[in-house]
């Protein structure tokens, strides 16, 4: 059997992902704090037919080594944390953040499960002693104490301000009264390396590292947290439909590959005629 069968088909399969990914992010070109994945390939391996044996001394021998690959294989799906555009909706439940860093949700209470996200979009759930922060899903937002963020009772949230690093105030007639509340600004060593689980949410992983909290943890470069505004998706509609039509070609050009080996099989069989 002709290994470009197999090379080929390996290249199709390949571009098979490339697209299924393109259409991922292309889904969610208008999800909120949406991170666009980009698929990274590597070669696969490689057959030695003869190996390179220069003999400097002798100035004799072959310099390169007879190879031929066998292919490639999609090998990660790196996530891009490239800035999406601020938009401004001046609803005071929306947040989004102005540089590196998630904002940090329960996920699941027993056990605890703490989660990340991007997505500010928030709303607010009625609870014992005052209204909750929480996303659309329900899921409680953090403070930089670890506790879910409840505006007690006696705060109006229409006179709820909150600055850029993430603490909220109340304004008075007379001045700006600190709640005691602050949301919890987490950043990771390695990014890529969370787990993304849907819902817009990122679970933390060995590879990602451990979570600093802004504030608590100086060395970060701290992100700005914008009140009544939502970062959009970082999907760029042009480049993935540049991609789209290079995967289009490429997969083309293997499914060629793999008709012309098959025509010259065919001729070979043919020869004993």
């Amino acid at each position: 059997m002709m290994r470009s069968l197999w090379t080929a088909a390996s290249g199709m399969t390949s571009q098979q992902f490339f697209v299924d990914s393109i259409s991922h992010n292309l889904s969610n070109v208008n999800t909120t704090g949406f991170k666009r994945g980009r698929v990274e390939f590597q070669s696969l391996l490689y057959q030695t037919m003869r190996r390179a044996d220069l003999d400097p001394a002798n100035m004799t021998g072959r310099p390169v080594n007879l190879q031929v690959g066998l292919g490639s294989a999609p090998v990660a799906v790196s996530r891009v944390f490239s800035q999406g555009n601020l938009q401004r909706t001046d609803i005071t439940t929306d947040f989004a953040i102005d540089g590196g860093g998630f904002f940090t949700v329960l996920r699941n209470a027993d056990p605890e499960e703490i989660a990340y996200t991007r997505d500010g979009s928030f709303n607010l759930s009625p609870v014992a002693g005052g209204l909750m922060l929480s996303t659309n899903l329900g899921f409680p937002v953090l403070g930089v104490d670890g506790a879910p963020i409840i505006i007690p009772d006696d705060v109006a949230w229409q006179n709820v301000v909150v600055d850029e690093t993430g603490a909220i105030w109340s304004a008075t007639a007379d001045a700006m009264d600190d709640t005691g509340f602050q949301i919890q600004i987490s950043q990771f060593p390695n990014p890529q390396g969370l787990e993304a689980v849907g819902g817009n949410l990122f679970l933390p992983t060995v590879a990602a590292g451990v979570p600093l909290v802004q504030g608590v943890d100086d060395v970060l470069i701290p992100g700005r947290v914008l009140q009544g505004v939502l970062e959009m998706s970082n999907v760029n509609i042009a480049e993935e439909m540049v991609d789209m039509i290079r995967a289009h070609r490429a997969y083309d050009l293997n499914a060629r590959a793999i008709t012309t080996s098959d025509e010259m099989l065919q001729s070979a069989n043919q020869l004993k005629r």
